[in-house]
């Protein structure tokens, strides 16, 4: 059997379960694409999953679920992309699956249905292009739960994590808000502002209760709605995004993993008007994966914490996998 260098664990528990070793090389069934991994970004349901058992899984596990990479083979019936492409994808379809796939992103090479995955822009990087899927999809979901219109005012609480640095920016520029406010720290107020925020409240000087206005949509990355709530109009939508809601009256937000939203931000990506944000401590390397889900832990990330440098990497794409 052939095999490859990943992360996994085999056992719930804090970061240290993870162990760097040889897993089974994937083979494409129908539909499905091997991509060797360039570029992964680490999630919070990353850890979560691996601390307790949140989804059915199978030990041993590979976690990750957002990447970047070229496609080095394809299964029977697979039709939108072709060996040597460079895609970019979130390959863990919680809904359709039911359970996690043992094989997630933090290996040499990974699996994907092609439904999953779009092409990358070619003015992004991998890295750039890794940090984006699912804190991407999330964000968009949030506004088509809120049922969000242009001209209505949103308030964002955490402006600055991997998915509120979106959310700042689709709420401009793909939805048409006619305010945008959200929260951070005070090291953080001209990030915020420069993604675009007409106003930047900083948590740790202004409470929720002192804010004047009321808005359309409270968006909390973060889980704060049992207080933050108060920002909101009698007839706003409060949207949490996380998981269990911290306010009844808040609506969650899930998941709609496609490929085909990430193909609809491919302009808005090319012409600059959505950046992909990822923290200055890194792009860490493969080897480093523990310290990376150490920092990422600590919630005071700027944006995504990604994984690059895959030992693959030194090998020509197209030609490594089947020289494994």
């Amino acid at each position: 059997m052939k095999m490859q260098k990943a992360w996994f664990y085999e056992e719930y528990g804090s970061k240290e379960v993870l162990k760097l070793g040889d897993f089974p090389l994937p083979v494409p069934h129908e539909n499905q694409l091997v991509v060797q991994v360039q570029a992964a970004a680490l999630n919070p349901i990353d850890y979560k999953m691996r601390k307790q058992p949140i989804i059915p899984i199978e030990f041993p596990v590979i976690p990750g679920c957002d990447m970047a990479g070229v496609v080095v083979a394809k299964g029977d019936g697979v039709s939108k992309f072709e060996i040597g492409d460079k895609v970019y994808g979130n390959i863990q379809d919680f809904n359709a699956e039911g359970k996690l796939k043992r094989l997630g992103t933090l290996a040499e090479f990974t699996l994907v249905e092609e439904t999953l995955v779009a092409m990358k822009p070619e003015n992004i990087s991998f890295e750039e292009a890794a940090s984006l899927p699912l804190a991407v999809q999330t964000a968009i979901e949030g506004f088509k739960t809120a049922g969000f219109k242009a001209g209505q005012t949103v308030f964002i609480v955490g402006g600055a994590g991997g998915v509120g640095t979106l959310v700042v920016q689709l709420a401009k520029q793909l939805y048409g808000a006619s305010q945008v406010v959200a929260t951070t720290s005070t090291p953080k107020v001209e990030f915020v502002k420069s993604l675009g925020a007409d106003k930047v409240v900083d948590y740790t000087k202004t409470g929720y209760e002192e804010v004047q206005e009321k808005y359309d949509l409270l968006y909390d990355t973060v889980g704060h709605t049992w207080k933050s709530f108060v920002v909101v109009k009698d007839d706003g939508v409060i949207i949490d995004i996380t998981w269990p809601l911290s306010c009844q009256k808040a609506v969650y937000s899930s998941l709609t993993v496609s490929g085909d939203i990430l193909e609809k931000l491919a302009p808005y990506l090319e012409s600059g008007k959505l950046k992909p944000v990822i923290d200055p401590t890194g792009p860490y390397h493969f080897s480093d994966v523990i310290e990376a889900f150490r920092y990422l832990e600590t919630g005071r990330a700027r944006g995504k914490v990604v994984i690059s440098s895959f030992p693959s990497q030194h090998f020509p794409p197209t030609s490594s996998f089947l020289d494994y």
